[in-house]
């Protein structure tokens, strides 16, 4: 399928071996869009469509200018609950988003809003978890049929600095109670230290399990036990760890590593996307949340990024820190033929989000009891 318009032509790309022979390309323009995430790396989603995508699932929507790369946005089609077109990188992405390079962004946007209106004919175009300021933003300002905005995930943010700057920031007693930590962290010999990309294999399957021991007989995410999760995590971490895109970090206590923490690096942004610890570490009465972020902030401020993310989930231990919340949207996007869709799609998320408020407040309420 092809849509041209003002110098800039839209083809959609269903084949599998395509997708893995665009990394070069991708790369390029994933270095040209400002708003882009790790998650939109060629690496990861490539991976995770390995691990995850489905037989004729695969749309990728690219927008060439002649013959360079200025755009994509990719998608999969999923029949069930009912048909969608949504972004590759699913659940264990925790933004999504479209790729358009700079000084393409207007007409780059146009050219995928109209691309992607043909297909909403068919199926309800649903983006998850896209953060402030993304490009499809822009897209849905363009878009001419049925549309909603809705509230999705709950991230929060810190400035990109060092662990003594993070501290001024906060409460004087709670400053206090933080640098005695930290102090504490030094004196027992705790070290850290980034792996070179050749350990970055090894130390990925590390972190697996010791994230396994951190959670055993305790509620997990079940995807973090499941063999695909490591094989997509070991194929897409090892290129983007050589890229810059990735940094994987192992904390030594007593002379055996005890922590492994992965993060994920973009050029204004320093993720935290999942870490793994000994149990024997809560015997030792190190602040574990206090270690990990002490080589966080080092590692996001020694580079160029502005924000140091935890991410998506408001866990408790994370608001000691005082971070900014950012709430990820949601964006919905349908033709005339499948605004009910839409309305389904739109009245779910609502009902959810009520019944989230309401157990939220039930605490509460069985105290005053």
């Amino acid at each position: 399928m092809t849509a041209s318009g003002r110098a800039l032509s839209v083809e959609l790309c269903t084949d599998e071996r395509t997708f893995a022979a665009l990394a070069e390309e991708w790369g390029k323009l994933h270095g040209s869009c400002p708003s882009a995430t790790p998650f939109q790396s060629h690496a990861w989603l490539h991976s995770w469509w390995l691990s995850y995508g489905t037989p004729d699932g695969l749309r990728l929507f690219l927008v060439r200018r002649g013959d360079e790369l200025v755009g994509a946005a990719p998608l999969m089609r999923v029949r069930r609950p009912m048909p969608k077109l949504m972004p590759i990188g699913g659940a264990i992405s925790d933004f999504c988003d479209v790729l358009l390079a700079e000084g393409e962004a207007e007409e780059g946007s146009l050219a995928l809003a109209d691309a992607l209106a043909g297909a909403a004919r068919t199926a309800l175009i649903d983006f998850r978890d896209v953060r402030p300021g993304s490009a499809v933003e822009r897209i849905y300002r363009h878009w001419r049929g049925p549309r909603c905005r809705l509230r999705d995930s709950t991230c929060l943010e810190l400035p990109a600095l060092p662990m003594p700057d993070l501290i001024k920031r906060l409460p004087t007693a709670r400053a206090q109670r933080i640098r005695n930590k930290v102090n504490r962290l030094g004196r027992l010999g705790v070290e850290w230290r980034v792996v070179s990309h050749e350990e970055t294999e090894p130390a990925v399957r590390r972190l697996l399990e010791l994230h396994r021991l951190q959670w055993e007989g305790k509620k997990v995410t079940p995807e973090h036990t499941r063999p695909r999760f490591l094989e997509h995590l070991v194929r897409s971490v090892v290129p983007m760890a050589r890229s810059g895109q990735a940094a994987v970090t192992e904390f030594l206590f007593e002379g055996a590593v005890v922590a492994v923490n992965l993060h994920l690096l973009s050029g204004a942004m320093t993720g935290e996307y999942l870490y793994g610890f000994h149990p024997r570490l809560r015997e030792s009465k190190l602040d574990v949340a206090t270690m990990l972020l002490r080589a966080s902030s080092e590692l996001a401020s020694s580079g160029e990024g502005r924000t140091l993310s935890m991410l998506r989930g408001d866990e408790p231990y994370k608001y000691r820190w005082c971070p900014e919340t950012v709430h990820n949207q949601r964006f919905l996007l349908a033709g005339v033929p499948t605004v009910p869709l839409l309305a389904a799609t739109a009245g779910h998320s609502a009902a959810r989000h009520s019944a989230k408020k309401v157990l939220r407040r039930k605490p509460a309420v069985q105290d005053q009891g």
